[in-house]
C-alpha cells in the first residue's frame, strides 16, 4: 500500500489562515482528553455514561474537522500534523483508562502505544526533513475501529462479573452478542493498528533513503 497521496513538502508560506474551524476543532479535542481521563477516574455508572458522552463529542469533531477543512479548503499543514496528535492522544488516553479499570489486557493498549508513539516519532523526524505525512487510508481505518472498540468497552453493560468469570457461556444472549461484538471488533482494530503502522515504517524508509539519494 503506497502513501504518496498522503506525503507532502512542507508549505512555508500558506495562504490558508491557520486559524480556522478545522484547527480549534482539533485542539478543542487535545482539550477534551484531561477531561476525559478525569471523568474515567471517577466512580459510578453516571460518571462513566458521561465519559462515554464525552468521547463521542470528541471523536465525533474528528470526522467533522476533516470533512470542514476538505470541502472549504481549509487544510494547512498544522492540521495535518495536529490532526493525529489529537487522535492519538484521545485513543490512547482511552486504552490506558480501559486497561486501569480492567476492561482491557495491558497487552494490547502497549500494543497501540508503541504503534502510535512510533508512528509520531517517524512523523517527527520526516517534519524536520520538511516532509508531512498525513494519515492514510489505512490509518484512518485503524481509527475508526479502535474509538468504535472504546466505545462498546466504555458503555456499562448490566453484565454479572461472577457468570463472565466462571462460564461466558452463562450469559443471557445479548450480553454474549455484546461480548462477540466486541471481540471481533478488537481483533479487527489490532489488525488495523498493526498493519498500518508497518505501512507506515515501510514508506518511512523508502522517503528516508529518497532524501539521502536527492
Amino acid at each position: 500500500m503506497g502513501m504518496n497521496d498522503n506525503v507532502s513538502r512542507l508549505e512555508d508560506a500558506s495562504h490558508v489562515p491557520v486559524v480556522n474551524v478545522p484547527n480549534a476543532l482539533t485542539v478543542l479535542r487535545l482539550v477534551l482528553v484531561p477531561v476525559f481521563v478525569w471523568l474515567m477516574l471517577l466512580d459510578g455508572t453516571p460518571m462513566r455514561w458521561c465519559a462515554l458522552a464525552l468521547f463521542c463529542v470528541a471523536a465525533a469533531t474528528d470526522q467533522l474537522d476533516g470533512h470542514i477543512a476538505r470541502s472549504r479548503g481549509l487544510i494547512t499543514d498544522f492540521g495535518r500534523i495536529a490532526d493525529p496528535i489529537a487522535d492519538k492522544a484521545l485513543t490512547l488516553s482511552a486504552f490506558v483508562m480501559l486497561s486501569v479499570d480492567g476492561l482491557l489486557p495491558w497487552w494490547f493498549t502497549i500494543i497501540v502505544a508503541v504503534r502510535e508513539l512510533g508512528i509520531t516519532w517517524l512523523r517527527t523526524v520526516l517534519l524536520k526533513r520538511g516532509i508531512v505525512v498525513a494519515a492514510n487510508m489505512a490509518g484512518k481505518l485503524k481509527t475508526v475501529l479502535q474509538m468504535l472498540l472504546i466505545v462498546l468497552t466504555l458503555i456499562p453493560w448490566p453484565m454479572n462479573p461472577d457468570s463472565v468469570a466462571i462460564w461466558p457461556l452463562a450469559l443471557p444472549a445479548p450480553m454474549l452478542a455484546v461480548q462477540v461484538v466486541q471481540l471481533v471488533v478488537g481483533v479487527a482494530a489490532l489488525i488495523a493498528t498493526v498493519w498500518s503502522g508497518l505501512a507506515y515504517v515501510v514508506e518511512g524508509a523508502k522517503l528516508w533513503r529518497g532524501i539521502g539519494a536527492g
